[in-house]
């Protein structure tokens, strides 16, 4: 069973509240000036894409690992015959050597470039936003304004939401983001605060996000109540899921690696961003076994095509004037 938990980071936009994002994983600070919801915590829902990765439901996960959640969609309305010549036109461009084979080295630096362009796009998508005064910078006052603005003009009352914390520690994010400590972001910057999973000078705040949402009595650890019950709260008359044994186990055997019946951040950072898996590693070799039908290690475009429901998909048969067509292709 997949592990289910959550972090969270809500931000408040003038007068609504929704949900944002993303990969995860993790505490990720969307703009739009919108607070965002809990959300699977790590290889739950991995960052390559927010939903569960499960081929005997359905391929969408790989989807969006290889193409990109925009681009994903946009082949789930493409007929088969249209998905596989566009998908003819990507696989020429992921074997960079020319050689008429994919690698898995090959299907990794892809996948890699496509999750930093889903990076890069979020940040242009929301710099205009909140560069107020368009000098090229991101100031910690121009965020706070724009994200807490109808907050900051006159606190809310009777709400879920506690916009005083959140906003302390969207502050804290910004700081540890803000590398050269004058408050105010540039783009590499900004990138690190809406997506500090990604980079390796924030993981400190990220375990310390966990940390704070998932550690109700405030001991600074996470025992194997407050593991359990991020995933899972249990109803009347509901019989206990397997899945809940699995994760106990895991949490005994392998998260409570001193074995004093909690996680501290060490061991909380080996959970939620383990040093020894690398996603986009993960679902290179996945895609490649999938696809290898003469198993010698590489993927020739012809045993692509074959499986293109698998990279790309083709969900809309009857798509008319709902095709969406990019001059790339």
């Amino acid at each position: 069973m997949l592990i289910t938990s959550m972090l969270i980071i809500s931000m408040v936009s003038g007068r609504m509240i929704c949900s944002v994002l993303i990969c995860w994983l993790l505490l990720v600070a969307r703009g739009d000036g919108k607070p965002t919801e809990r959300r699977t915590r790590v290889h739950q829902e991995e960052p390559l894409s927010t939903l569960r990765h499960d081929d005997k439901q359905n391929f969408d996960y790989d989807h969006e690992a290889f193409l990109g959640q925009d681009e994903a969609k946009a082949f789930d309305r493409l007929s088969p015959d249209e998905s596989k010549r566009r998908l003819s036109i990507i696989v020429d461009r992921i074997d960079s050597n020319k050689d008429d084979f994919v690698s898995e080295d090959e299907l990794r630096l892809w996948i890699e470039a496509v999750q930093s362009r889903h990076m890069f796009e979020d940040v242009e998508h929301q710099w205009s936003e909140f560069d107020l005064n368009q000098d090229g910078l991101i100031s910690w006052d121009e965020y706070r304004n724009v994200t807490y603005g109808s907050y900051l003009d006159g606190p809310l009352t009777e709400t879920e939401y506690n916009y005083t914390h959140m906003m302390a520690r969207d502050e804290r994010r910004f700081k540890v983001a803000n590398r050269d400590r004058d408050m105010s972001a540039d783009r590499q910057e900004f990138m690190a605060f809406l997506h500090p999973e990604n980079h390796e000078y924030m993981k400190q705040v990220v375990v310390q996000e966990t940390m704070e949402d998932i550690d109700k009595n405030g001991d600074g650890f996470i025992d194997l109540k407050e593991y359990i019950g991020d995933m899972f709260t249990a109803e009347n008359g509901l019989e206990e899921p397997e899945w809940v044994a699995s994760e106990r186990q895991q949490f005994s055997e392998f998260r409570d690696k001193n074995q004093d019946g909690k996680m501290d951040l060490e061991e909380t950072l080996d959970w939620i961003l383990p040093a020894d898996y690398d996603h986009a590693v993960a679902e290179a070799k996945h895609l490649l076994h999938e696809s290898d039908s003469n198993k010698d290690g590489r993927l020739t475009k012809e045993e692509i095509l074959n499986k293109f429901d698998l990279f790309v998909g083709s969900q809309v048969t009857n798509y008319g004037e709902a095709l969406l067509r990019h001059d790339e292709f």
